[in-house]
């Protein structure tokens, strides 16, 4: 719209881009309005289309952008003072110059690809961060959802990019909606005319796609799963690797007598498989046994998945896990399949995926980080793991955030996953997403997790056959309206001439 106070649309306009950061922050954990995220994102439309000045309506979505992600992963990474305190910065400068001729494209276009350029190239970038190290799903939209388990099913089909699309949409149907409406309230203001039959298009066709979603995520729901297992996650009061690393070395053989003992504790529980958390030990207990945890397997009677990390003479250190059965047989190795780069940390082992046939079903195990990638849980459940142990060790900064990554990791694939944190967040979760037992501290704290899962179907789904699927459509999609954006005004140009 024309301005009689520019100055003064944009103070607003700065607002509503403040206020669409907020309500992302507060979607998200540990606040959980999830509400919010289907709606967060349109008061930055209506900055960047009608309010911030039109050269530097970018402007918006680097204020939004850089909030939202200062409030989310500012205080994950300021009190570590490493470089990745500087991603909303640098996420914010991006989306400037990514949507530096949107609101020109979009005006130029009548509006007519606003929802389907928005969601395609939202979706297009959460599906480039899966091939950045320090990125992974972290902020993906959909986790404030994490509870919803009525609601997020289908991205046993369409993956946890397709749900954020899904809510994506729906923020850019609403923000055309008000577009619309405030064109129409002030007719001889229009910057650029959205057709009514465009609004109402557009909103019925989301609204049917979402009771559609939704009635489908009811219907898998009823799916039934495998066989049920007893599983536990031990949870010591702190990290024994930062306690080793530390060299508080009688702290950590005190840790380590606690473990044996809540091992113990959840076996007599009836635990059959007892996860350990990420480096439990500095050594690998297939060459030095020193804790006695092949007899601990066969005393329990119970399948033991313990993380480890053994120091190289070039510096790096390989980050592992090991099953051992109950006959005190180790099965095999899983090497971390995404160590953490800012955090120094390294993975020769990498790259196989190993699962084990057992008499509770396929195991499998993949390492804190992997739970942060999509693609590591879908290779083991593509081999046919009906059940994943995730040894992590995390901080009490996302004590309340990592535990949700695991709820989309096994609706993706429908495979039970027990998360076994050094400390601060521990869960165990079934095939639907469903959290069975949960042990999330963000001041840190023990914990022993013992619950009835039910196993995978080792089958997997949709999304553990083709990936991510509709991540690569997205991101075809944003690179068609990334080449072809002035093709596409060229040719409105030509449809306003033959109306005219």
């Amino acid at each position: 719209m024309k301005n009689d106070k520019p100055w003064l649309n944009a103070l607003l306009g700065i607002l509503f881009s403040v206020l669409s950061g907020v309500a992302f922050i507060l979607a998200f954990p540990p606040y959980e309005i999830w509400p919010l995220i289907f709606i967060g994102w349109v008061p930055l439309q209506i900055a960047q289309h009608r309010l911030i000045p039109a050269k530097l309506s970018s402007l918006s979505t680097a204020l939004a952008i850089g909030i939202w992600l200062e409030g989310y992963l500012g205080p994950i990474f300021n009190p570590t003072g490493s470089y990745m305190v500087y991603l909303p910065v640098v996420a914010a400068a991006f989306a400037f110059l990514m949507d530096f001729r949107n609101r020109q494209f979009h005006q130029k276009t009548h509006y007519r690809w606003f929802v389907l350029e928005g969601a395609l190239s939202w979706a297009g970038i959460e599906m480039v961060r899966l091939f950045i190290p320090i990125a992974g799903t972290w902020g993906f939209i959909a986790y404030p959802l994490y509870r919803q388990v009525w609601f997020i099913q289908p991205a046993s089909i369409f993956g946890i990019i397709g749900q954020g699309m899904l809510i994506m949409a729906v923020n850019l149907v609403l923000a055309q909606g008000v577009l619309f409406w405030l064109d129409h309230r002030h007719p001889d203001k229009i910057v650029s005319g959205i057709p009514a039959k465009r609004v109402s298009r557009w909103a019925n066709g989301t609204g049917i796609a979402m009771i559609l979603w939704a009635l489908l995520s009811l219907v898998l729901l009823q799916i039934p799963a495998g066989a049920q297992v007893t599983v536990a996650a031990i949870q010591p009061e702190i990290s024994p690797i930062i306690t080793g690393n530390r060299g508080e070395e009688a702290l950590l053989a005190d840790l380590h007598t606690e473990m044996l003992s809540q091992t113990r504790s959840a076996a007599d529980q009836g635990a059959e498989f007892i996860v350990w958390p990420e480096g439990a030990m500095r050594f690998d207990p297939q060459v030095d046994d020193r804790l006695g945890l092949s007899e601990l397997a066969q005393e329990t009677g119970s399948y033991l998945a313990v993380g480890y990390v053994v120091n190289l003479e070039d510096g790096t250190f390989r980050n592992e896990a090991t099953v051992i059965d109950p006959s005190g047989e180790f099965l095999g190795v899983f090497g971390k399949d995404h160590p953490v780069l800012f955090g120094g940390e390294t993975s020769p082992t990498r790259g196989t995926y190993p699962v084990y046939q057992t008499g509770i079903g396929t195991l499998g195990t993949i390492i804190c980080y992997d739970l942060d990638y999509t693609d590591t849980a879908r290779k083991l459940v593509a081999h046919g793991a009906q059940l994943i142990g995730v040894p992590s060790n995390d901080w009490g900064a996302i004590a309340e955030l990592h535990y949700t990554h695991v709820v989309f990791r096994a609706i993706e694939n429908r495979v039970a996953m027990v998360k076994a944190d050094g400390g601060y967040d521990s869960a165990i979760v079934d095939p639907y997403g469903r959290i069975l037992a949960l042990a999330a501290y963000p001041e840190g704290g023990g914990a022993t997790l013992v619950a009835d899962v039910a196993l995978g179907t080792g089958n997997g789904t949709l999304n553990t056959l083709l990936g991510d699927w509709v991540g690569w459509l997205a991101l075809a999609g944003t690179l068609f309206f990334a080449v072809g954006g002035p093709f596409l005004e060229k040719a409105a140009a030509k449809r306003a001439q033959k109306e005219e």
